[in-house]
């Protein structure tokens, strides 16, 4: 029977004799975060053993110990020091001014802070008119000195050291003219030591220089009049008009309402002072240290800490080398509580000097001792993520080789079984990529050949082997998953006549069959409807006898917007029927939930589909998520629901929503907080949702929207543990332009939509934007000559990976209401011509189907599915000139867009015309 107890811990001078030798530092497993060599060598590497120290007497306190009360030789086998980091809070103020220049027109700007630190304003402005927008740069002639660009909506400026009276350590000031057009400035604070962004009650700050302006969450220096619904975070609300007369309609905005907002513009100076708390490190230890019993064969476990608060071990013990958490049996220390039959916690004595400790005494059948500290009852230390682990001696002599790879292995493998009412903080981590070879592969060999040969390898439980060998297996995999990544990238340079090379033998997770025609079963204002599921389930057999097999829905969680991108409770699927009402421009209704449908009625739809041969995806929001509560610092970044996640979910590097997580993989969303996929929580809870989708909702794959903003290794996990039929992401970012005109080499662009593929493994296909957005200069400005790249190929994705190429016209963003990136107008059958008729998989847009284009639509899916054109099929460009563009595809299908003539070439082969449009031509081989 085990036995375990606490005793006063010796005084501080025994830890200075404690020969320190080997420490193991545990660190979790990151993925391309640490040297393989060096890793490889940790665990089967040099096997020094333990020194010992002079045999020490310690006298145990009888009246809380179970080992009796007599002089016990000791020897030390393993001593260890780690860093707790903490944060101390400092409060202070930021100091907003704004005052008259010297002449009526020019205005200064001047922002503030009270606390040292190497701050900078990070910001940009609103123009009037703009409403609804994010931010847009200032023009170069207010930016301060020392200002930098941020991409291509904000710009960061350096507080220097200030002069002003207001007890400010550093301010920028900016000037501006009243007479120009800037409606507000807008401005978060960073401070570049600690990467921490500090804002206004959880949302940016905005100085209004307009008198139509008004938001009581973030305005400042003015008087507050509208307030927005929790959740809400975009910089919507921001620009809503107070009217002083009649209100204008959104299309006057543009026209009208500057002149007019300019006109009633009256500034006013003020002075306001916001209150920061800034969180400086602070630098503590602990110390453990493991003495083996001699005289009782017993292990006894040090514990000490320069914490002043009071500390709690929650822990466990380990047994057989297994990373299994178990409660030892009665009794237990004084001070010990269990916790909820999966842990103990034991509160640590303190000293005279204000030290923590408190020493734990094991039975020689415990192999490892997992714990982690809470302070205060709220904060979670650990180790870098993991749970401390301290690795046991056994009952076999200390030092051996064969203890040596047990310990070293089950720290590198403890990830932490433990069971908490809330898990513990971890530390933001950057990811290093490393080019790997092959000589990982020989060195992961030895490694399983140099533990086997072990004699001592053979006397282990096979659980414990089993342990030791799913290590081995992580890091090749883990080794084989970064040669990929960081070294293989479709060349540019790749001439790819066919796609032999690439077929499966059998059908990949995410690809489909390479037959697919995607209809979108929605667009813009589909959820006004509030029924859409049922009125999809009556086109169910009318899309399918156009020849669709896939249907892409739309996002079906709850959502502070009506369309479903603004998603919060993952797996509320079930329209709401609460709406919040506003009285402005675009926010007119919002509800909480969507508006297409029930669960129920998703269901019965998607069996539809099933019923008539059409797979279903579904529209899965993963980037960013709404959360349903504010942190004590008042911003939103918390999340309550089935997915109740802590800001350790919400990137860090996003200055909008202050997440704890590490630095994003990918580009911001700023309307909402952006979700850290690197954490392992979070990763683990968006697989189980997506197999709940696919198991209990019926969905067969997915279309993942915004997936620029993490990284595409990522979504390989998440296709590897979903299984989807077919994927595709959203990879959307801006083409190449000069001076306004398209450039004629958009290679840069096509690859990054490559690189992301390549980043899924291959399992996911991409949008290609890439030929969107040539086909639009082709049909606006009749340079079909576009439509060749240099060698000869399609110029978009579908030239280089066309299997893995999702060809489009139109979607729910770029036309329906929205219109972001409208198609030439009149010229849709030119683009349908083309993606209908060429490799890749093309995708129809709902609008679309349903209007006068349908007859030709379905003449041109005919003809694809007659002549068997694939993704894969082989194009052959005839002709690309300046007003016509031909290719023949597969020698089975020859067309023309354009005003200029062409005709197939005649001989051994012969056409008939199957298509015709205007502006368009498609023959079939006889």
């Amino acid at each position: 029977m085990p036995t375990v107890a606490i005793e006063p811990l010796l005084h501080h001078s025994l830890r200075q004799q404690c020969p320190r030798i080997n420490p193991i530092n545990p660190r979790k497993l990151l993925p391309f975060s640490l040297n393989f060599s060096s890793r490889a060598a940790r665990i089967c590497g040099s096997y020094s053993s333990y020194g010992r120290s002079k045999p020490l007497f310690v006298t145990a306190c009888s009246a809380i110990s179970t080992i009796p009360v007599t002089s016990q030789p000791t020897e030390i086998v393993y001593s260890e020091t780690y860093e707790l980091p903490l944060v101390q809070k400092v409060e202070g103020k930021i100091c907003i001014r704004l005052d008259q220049g010297k002449d009526g027109d020019s205005w200064i700007l001047t922002v503030g802070c009270t606390l040292p630190g190497k701050w900078v304003l990070h910001w940009g402005v609103n123009y009037v008119g703009d409403v609804g927008r994010e931010w847009d740069q200032p023009p170069n002639e207010m930016r301060p000195p020392g200002s930098v660009a941020v991409k291509d909506y904000a710009i960061e400026t350096p507080l220097a050291q200030s002069s002003s009276s207001e007890g400010c350590l550093h301010e920028v000031t900016i000037d501006f003219n009243c007479h120009s057009k800037i409606a507000a400035i807008n401005f978060v604070l960073k401070d570049e030591e600690t990467g921490s962004w500090y804002q206004h009650k959880g949302m940016d700050f905005v100085v209004p220089l307009v008198d139509y302006l008004c938001d009581d969450e973030n305005v400042v220096g003015m008087k507050k009049e509208f307030d927005s619904w929790p959740g809400t975070f975009g910089q919507l609300s921001n620009m809503l008009l107070k009217s002083e007369g009649p209100l204008c309609d959104v299309e006057g905005i543009d026209e009208a309402s500057p002149e007019l907002a300019l006109a009633n513009r009256i500034l006013e100076g003020f002075y306001e002072e916001q209150p920061i708390v800034k969180e400086v490190p602070v630098s503590n230890s602990l110390f453990v240290s493991v003495r083996k019993c001699s005289e009782t064969d017993k292990n006894i476990v040090s514990l000490e800490t320069d914490l002043s608060e009071d500390v709690l071990v929650h822990w466990g013990v380990c047994r057989d080398n297994l990373m299994k958490w178990e409660v030892p049996e009665a009794p237990h220390p004084p001070n010990t509580k269990v916790f909820k039959d999966k842990a103990l916690r034991t509160k640590l004595q303190t000293k005279g000097d204000g030290r923590a400790n408190g020493l734990f005494t094991l039975d020689k059948e415990i192999t490892g001792f997992p714990f982690v500290l809470k302070v205060n009852d709220q904060v979670w230390l650990n180790n870098r993520g993991n749970d401390f682990f301290i690795p046991l001696s056994r009952a076999q002599s200390v030092g051996s080789p064969s203890d040596e790879i047990d310990k070293k292995v089950s720290s590198e493998s403890f990830s932490g079984s433990v069971t908490k009412d809330e898990d513990p903080p971890i530390e933001n981590q950057e990811v290093l990529q490393t080019t790997f070879t092959d000589g990982i592969i020989k060195e992961i060999r030895k490694l399983g050949t140099d533990i086997s040969s072990d004699t001592k390898w053979k006397r282990k439980s096979k659980e414990a082997q089993e342990t030791i060998l799913q290590e081995i297996e992580k890091l090749a995999a883990e080794a084989y998953s970064i040669y990929r990544s960081s070294t293989t990238t479709f060349p540019v340079e790749a001439d790819l006549e066919t796609e032999e090379l690439e077929l499966p033998t059998e059908l990949c997770s995410g690809t489909g069959s390479g037959f697919e025609i995607l209809c979108q079963g929605f667009n813009w204002e589909s959820h006004k409807s509030g029924r859409w599921y049922m009125e999809l389930l009556e086109k169910a057999s009318e899309l399918s006898s156009l020849g669709f097999t896939v249907i892409w829905l739309p996002p079906p969680t709850e959502s502070v917007s009506p369309e479903g991108y603004m998603p919060k409770d993952l797996y509320n699927l079930n329209s709401s029927l609460d709406e919040f009402m506003t009285t402005f421009l675009f926010l007119a209704v919002t509800t909480l939930g969507n508006r297409y449908g029930t669960i129920d009625e998703l269901k019965t739809v998607i069996k539809a589909f099933h019923k008539v041969g059409i797979k279903v995806l579904g529209d899965a929001v993963i980037n960013h998520r709404c959360a349903h509560f504010k942190n004590q610092n008042g911003i939103w970044n918390i999340f309550g629901g089935r997915l109740n996640w802590d800001d350790r979910a919400v990137v860090a590097d996003d200055p909008h929503f202050q997440g704890r997580g590490n630095k994003s993989s990918g580009d911001n969303f700023h309307a909402a907080p952006n979700i850290d996929h690197s954490q392992d929580f979070v990763r683990n809870d968006l697989k189980e949702w997506l197999r709940w989708l696919r198991k209990d909702i019926g969905y067969d794959g997915w279309r993942l929207d915004f997936v620029r903003g993490f990284w595409g290794g990522y979504v390989k996990d998440y296709i590897d543990s979903s299984e989807p039929y077919f994927a595709v992401g959203e990879y959307w970012d801006s083409l190449s332009y000069t001076y306004g005109e398209m450039d004629y080499d958009q290679d840069a662009h096509r690859q990054r939509i490559i690189d992301w593929i390549n980043a899924t493994g291959g399992t996911a296909g991409a949008f290609d934007v890439t030929t969107k957005g040539i086909l639009h200069s082709v049909l606006e400005r009749c340079e079909y000559w576009r439509l060749s790249d240099p060698k000869g190929k399609p110029p978009g994705v579908v030239g280089w990976w066309p299997s893995r190429a999702v060809t489009f016209i139109e979607n729910h963003d770029t036309g329906s209401t929205q219109g972001h990136w409208r198609f030439p107008g009149g010229k849709e059958m030119q683009g349908y011509a083309y993606i209908l008729t060429h490799p890749g998989t093309p995708a129809v847009f709902y609008d679309h189907i349903f209007s006068d284009y349908k007859p030709e639509i379905s003449a041109l899916i005919s003809v694809r599915n007659k002549n068997k054109i694939s993704c894969r099929s082989i194009v052959k460009i005839t002709k690309a000139d300046r007003d016509v563009y031909a290719a023949v595809i597969d020698d089975k299908v020859a067309m023309k867009i354009g005003p200029g003539h062409y005709e197939p070439p005649s001989g051994s082969q012969q056409w008939s015309v199957a298509v015709e449009g205007r502006d368009y031509k498609v023959w079939e081989a006889k």
